[in-house]
């Protein structure tokens, strides 16, 4: 294919999966701080950071494993201080969704890294909560919100934080515990009895599981946590018996492409075991993690899988009907996002 006709290939399968109503089921809000609003935060907030430009930001976005990322990461929420950055941060994520065509997301947070430096609970959250709210009114994107736990810290802090956030768990405006850092050293039955808690409170339950950790991670973050939905997932793959489960079972995936690519957990895209998910029945969808510092938003992950491992529309398709059916949304929602996918392909999407 020549130059040309590769640009007019890529702008077509862009349009077409632009037009489809995603939803997004695997996006940390502090992974979506732009090197601009780190900058201005950090001047506004008055906090020091080891970068005097936003170039030298996005250079230090280079990493080589989970370790090197998650470093960063925390380093960057330091500038997030107020109920207004938490508001700002959220904003400018449901901008990004909502221009890739995403009609929900179902939206990750980490209250530990902050009230740890100080920040009160009620700010994140509620600065986090009313953006979803303007979100739902300005832009027509719903969304929900998930609380997550910091593995590397022991389950009696997760708790501590759990008890902070009843008043919005009681009320519904927190629908989930999830449960995201780095695995090594930190196997889910860790966190056993916090996990039976939120489920007692009616919390739906997902955890990061077989990105870096073992197949046998996500297995017991089914059997042991009692999940509702598996974050990556990808090693999997290395246990057959455990596939066949989860796809008998219909366990949805939030697996995360270009996240993977920039974490080394595969050297090329077309290397990519996504396509392989999909082949052995696994529901899959796609995800853009930490959209600032892997690349590209919720689209951009859509068309890098894409092109490099040569979808056709058929599997394009099935993989936003993943997303719409692995949503934490009510039935009758959910039919009708689907009946739109017929509706753009009767159109000719």
């Amino acid at each position: 294919m020549n130059e040309t006709a590769e640009r007019r290939s890529t702008k077509n399968v862009r349009a077409f999966l632009r037009d489809l109503p995603k939803t997004e089921l695997h996006l940390h809000l502090e992974g979506s701080l732009e090197p601009e609003m780190l900058m201005h935060l950090a001047r506004k907030n008055r906090v020091d950071i080891p970068f005097r430009s936003v170039e030298e930001i996005r250079a230090a976005y280079r990493f080589t494993e989970l370790r090197s990322f998650l470093d960063i990461y925390y380093q960057g929420m330091n500038v997030l201080c107020g109920e207004e950055d938490f508001y700002d941060l959220t904003m400018a994520y449901l901008k990004r969704a909502a221009a890739d065509g995403a009609v929900h997301v179902e939206v990750f947070y980490d209250p530990q890294g902050h009230t740890a430096r100080g920040v009160p609970i009620a700010a994140v959250t509620d600065g986090i909560l009313a953006a979803l709210a303007d979100g739902r009114e300005q832009l027509g994107i719903t969304s929900l919100l998930i609380l997550c736990i910091l593995r590397h810290l022991p389950e009696d802090d997760g708790f501590a934080t759990f008890r902070q956030a009843e008043p919005w768990i009681a009320d519904g405006r927190i629908a989930g515990l999830g449960l995201d850092s780095t695995e090594k050293g930190n196997p889910p039955g860790k966190f056993l009895r916090l996990f039976a808690a939120a489920r007692e409170a009616g919390l739906k339950l997902v955890a990061h599981a077989g990105e870096e950790g073992p197949a046998v991670y996500v297995a017991d973050t089914l059997d042991v946590l009692g999940v509702d939905r598996i974050d990556h997932g990808n090693r999997a793959l290395e246990d057959p018996a455990l596939v066949r489960r989860l796809a008998e079972r219909g366990i949805t995936l939030t697996v995360c492409p270009l996240s993977n690519l920039r974490l080394c957990g595969v050297t090329d895209m077309r290397h990519h075991p996504l396509k392989r998910m999909l082949d052995a029945g696994l529901k899959v969808t796609v995800n853009s993690d930490d959209p600032s510092y892997f690349g590209g938003y919720l689209l951009d992950n859509y068309v890098a899988v894409a092109e490099a491992l040569e979808l056709g529309r058929h599997d394009l398709v099935a993989l936003v009907r993943n997303s719409i059916e692995g949503s934490f949304l009510e039935g009758p929602v959910k039919q009708a996002h689907l009946g739109r996918i017929e509706r753009v392909l009767e159109t000719g999407g």
